[in-house]
């Protein structure tokens, strides 16, 4: 298993939202603590944020300014075997399989508005800040 960290990982919804400004205000202070203090992301919400078609010139290198401040975990043979056994195990796409086995592999909490994504993952502890 992967070295057990404490906190949260984000998905990549939820940086579009905070980015956007479109975070429910009295979630507000909960992520703004959570970006400062437990910043992880999987390497597929980096490539995920980072392409998103909204960002352009100068919002393209404020977006990646962004991003160095998170711990991306990488997608090791130990989590890409966790994604074949959820993909095998429950019907979910290969990003959100990739998010929830780096979740998983790591012992974090998965922060996501599409809780929905990954509702079948009993052993994924999950935190949606929109309800």
């Amino acid at each position: 298993m992967g070295a057990p960290l404490t906190g949260c990982l984000f998905d990549t919804n939820i940086l579009i939202y905070w980015w956007a400004d479109e975070i429910p205000p009295d979630q507000v202070p909960r992520i703004e603590h959570l970006l400062k203090t437990s910043f992880f992301i999987s390497i597929i919400t980096r490539i995920e944020f980072l392409g998103f078609p909204g960002f352009s010139g100068d919002l393209r290198q404020k977006s990646r300014d962004f991003l160095s401040y998170a711990i991306v975990l990488p997608l090791t043979p130990e989590v890409a075997e966790r994604t074949i056994v959820l993909r095998e195990k429950h019907s979910i796409k290969v990003p959100d399989a990739i998010i929830a086995a780096t979740a998983l592999t790591y012992d974090l909490t998965l922060i996501t508005r599409n809780a929905s994504d990954f509702k079948d993952i009993q052993e994924l502890t999950i935190e949606n800040p929109f309800g």
